[in-house]
């Protein structure tokens, strides 16, 4: 090919007008995107969220779904003064500013307050522990019980009147009472001896120990110098000594 023919093809009209074409599809794009995004967005609008808390939930949907927000429940919880099914938080908050169809996160009150099961605390730890672990799960703790017994020991946890026991379903808001040792033993208590740090339940039997002595006597032990006498001893100890008896002189006293 020429250098004529080469330069010659850059002045065809098929070329320039397909550049052509493929600038205004570039231009479109670019114009398109823009558009786009900000129909997409919603840019330059701009809802204020109104306060739906202390609303019930049927109302509070309504409230904001004419203002063109969504709303969903992400959590519940408990309030004694507001009723069941109660609005008690939300997010975002009242006057933020969103975009239209933003969801706003609602918390929902329960009918009843929730249980928390009571942990293992009755008769395993100090009285500093088991309120830090009570105080972390939500209860409220009311003025320590004492008794008697070792000091600052739980021996026990009182709803209201009532004693309850580890792994008891507990509501979370009823009042729980400690009770703690005070450091003191009752020491006229009839069932109760102490005996050199130690108590046992019931009274200590006295025993006389003079009565249950023995009359045993020990008897001096006799040494012996020669095994064979000692021997020799003992069997005359055990021989009866024989008798001869006078037949004549027998025979006389049966004649007379």
């Amino acid at each position: 090919m020429k250098t004529k023919e080469f330069f010659g093809k850059f002045a065809s009209l098929y070329l320039w007008g397909n550049l052509l074409a493929m600038g205004i599809v570039v231009v479109l794009l670019l114009v398109g995107l823009k558009y786009g995004l900000d129909l997409y967005t919603h840019h330059g609008e701009g809802i204020s969220v109104p306060n739906v808390k202390g609303m019930g939930y049927e109302r509070a949907y309504n409230t904001l779904k004419a203002c063109g927000l969504g709303i969903e429940v992400s959590d519940s919880g408990y309030n004694k003064r507001l009723p069941a099914d109660c609005v008690l938080e939300q997010s975002p908050g009242k006057g933020v500013i969103v975009k239209s169809g933003h969801i706003v996160y609602v918390t929902i009150n329960q009918p009843s307050s929730p249980l928390a099961t009571l942990p293992d605390i009755i008769d395993n730890s100090s009285e500093r522990e088991a309120r830090a672990k009570l105080t972390a799960m939500g209860f409220k703790l009311t003025e320590t019980k004492y008794v008697h017994g070792e000091q600052d020991w739980v021996y026990g946890v009182m709803a209201g009147k009532r004693n309850i026991y580890t792994g008891d379903r507990v509501p979370i808001d009823e009042k729980l009472t400690l009770v703690v040792g005070d450091g003191k033993f009752d020491m006229e208590s009839p069932d109760i001896d102490y005996i050199d740090g130690v108590f046992v339940d019931g009274p200590v039997e006295q025993t006389d120990t003079a009565e249950e002595e023995d009359d045993f006597v020990e008897m001096p032990e006799t040494k012996v110098n020669n095994p064979a006498e000692q021997v020799h001893k003992e069997e005359d100890y055990t021989k009866t000594p024989s008798r001869k008896v006078d037949e004549s002189g027998i025979n006389d006293v049966l004649g007379n």
